[in-house]
Formats: C-alpha cells, structure tokens, sequence
C-alpha cells in the first residue's frame, strides 16, 4: 500500500488539507473555513481519518506558535490576534485522533522548505532560502542546510523595523504591537489605510507601489547582510513580478555593490509553486521525515 502524507495549511480564512505521495504530489484536498476551533480541528480529522495508509501529517499554521518541545503548550497557537485561537492547542487533538506523527511549524516556514526543496528538484541544489510572504501580514522564514532558523521560538521577520520613506512620514503604520514595522508599512491592508482601497485597485504607476518596494527591498537587504542566502523568494498577495522589479532596483541601490549577490532576477524571485503551493510541497516533506523518524 502505498505510504500517504498530509498537510495542513492552517489559515486565519481557511485550512487547506491535502494528501500526496511521498514524491509530494497531491492525491486529494480540501479547504475548510477557520470557523470555531472545535469546529474546524474536528472538520480537519474528519478529513484525513478517510485515508487508512496516512503515515504523517505536517502542518503548517499561522500564529505566533509554540515551537519549543520542551514547552508545555507545544502545538498550540499562542497570543495570535485571531479571534478564538489565542492559545489552542492545535497538533494534540489531531495526533489523538490519528495517532500518526506530525511536523509542526509556521505557515511561513513551511513555504520557505517548500521552496527550498522545489529548488533541489530543478537541480538548483542550494544550501539556504528564506521566504517572506505580504499579504493581510507579513512573515518570514529561513532554512539553512536544511534546517529552520530559531532555536528560542520561530522568526518573527515581519515585525522588523525599517527606515521610513521620506515620503510615507505621515503614516503611521498598522501594526497593533509595533506601528510601522515591516507589516505595519507593507501588509495588504496599509493600502485602505493609505488610499481608501484595496492593493488591487491601485495600479502599479501610484507612487505608494514606490514607497512600498522601499521597504520591502530593506527587508532583502537586511535578510542579506544577516543570512546571505543563496535566494530571497517573496510570496503573497501583495507581491508580483512587476512589483519585484521595483524592489530589485531599490535592493540594488540600497546594496551599493557591498557584497555579491549574483543576478538579481535569480537571487530576489516569485515562488516557484504556484497558487502558493509552497507549503504543501513543504508540508509533505516534513510530514515525510517525521514519519521516518
């Protein structure tokens, strides 16, 4: 019989489910609305319990989570703003009710080891990635020799702060914790706070999409002089590879040939999945070690 994986893109809107083979192609999935937590974790099991060969689920959430094994709430989402999940645990119904083993990280991260594996698969055969992914938020993660990047919680590189566009003074960002960190200046919905409409509304010639490519190219920046990655891959709603052509050239002027960083067209990208299939593929992957583990 041959062996199956889940995954689990858990979202603020919805939980994507999926099962694939151990070559990461998906066989069947479904989303579920993020309702109530004990509607939707008991949705979640419902699914996967119709497949008798499941070894291992991985699952990739939104948060802030608790990474740590050694904590007493690992597998819970912890002080998330969404309302009703503040400190849920999510992983301990579903491993109860399965019984199988499960990889348990953030929705970034599992997009960034998706990425990092589609990149070994097109024999690009790369050490490190990180991902960042703007959309309603903004969050990040790196993988380094294949491994995840934060040993006392996951990375936060969302809420890192950056240095304000001359011409974006007046705003004061979104953030609720922070103000006008990286998600607080760049996130989907600083584009109602700034004009009074969505991101798809305002076309890429307005100014903001300027102001915008100035801070998402600092963030490039310092993911560059912190980690040098072999690749900075940008993913999410806002993001586009017309936009991106913003940022590499504000990267490029912020870089100022400090260090070498190869083409800019392979080193700044869009992911390689598609319809912001990365977690998936990463989720599989992980579930896959998990269950040889």
């Amino acid at each position: 019989m041959t062996m199956l994986l889940g995954s689990i893109e858990a979202g603020g809107t919805k939980m994507v489910c999926a099962v694939g083979n151990t070559n990461y192609q998906i066989k069947d999935s479904i989303h579920i609305p993020t309702t109530t937590p004990e509607e939707t974790l008991g949705k979640i099991i419902d699914y996967f319990k119709q497949f008798d060969n499941l070894s291992a689920i991985g699952i990739a959430s939104f948060g802030p989570i608790e990474i740590r094994r050694s904590s007493p709430k690992y597998g819970y989402i912890t002080d998330t703003p969404k309302p009703g999940w503040s400190n849920v645990d999510f992983v301990g119904p579903i491993k109860k009710a399965l019984n199988v083993p499960i990889a348990w990280t953030t929705d970034v991260n599992g997009s960034a080891y998706g990425e990092y594996l589609m990149a070994t698969l097109f024999n690009r055969r790369i050490h490190s990635l990180v991902y960042f992914t703007i959309g309603t938020g903004v969050g990040g993660g790196a993988v380094i020799d294949g491994h995840f990047v934060g040993e006392q919680g996951h990375t936060e590189m969302g809420h890192i702060r950056v240095k304000r566009h001359p011409d974006d003074l007046d705003f004061k960002g979104i953030c609720p914790f922070h103000g006008d960190c990286l998600e607080g200046l760049i996130s989907g919905p600083t584009f109602d706070a700034r004009l009074g409409k969505p991101g798809k509304e305002v076309p890429l010639t307005d100014h903001v999409w300027d102001i915008m490519a100035y801070y998402v190219a600092q963030a490039a920046l310092d993911t560059t002089l912190m980690y040098r990655p072999a690749q900075i891959v940008f993913g999410g709603g806002v993001i586009s590879e017309d936009f991106l052509k913003k940022v590499r050239a504000e990267f490029k002027k912020l870089l100022n040939d400090y260090v070498e960083v190869g083409d800019l067209d392979q080193y700044i990208t869009m992911p390689m999945a598609k319809n912001n299939g990365s977690a998936t593929i990463g989720d599989f992957a992980l579930a896959l070690q998990a269950a040889t583990e």
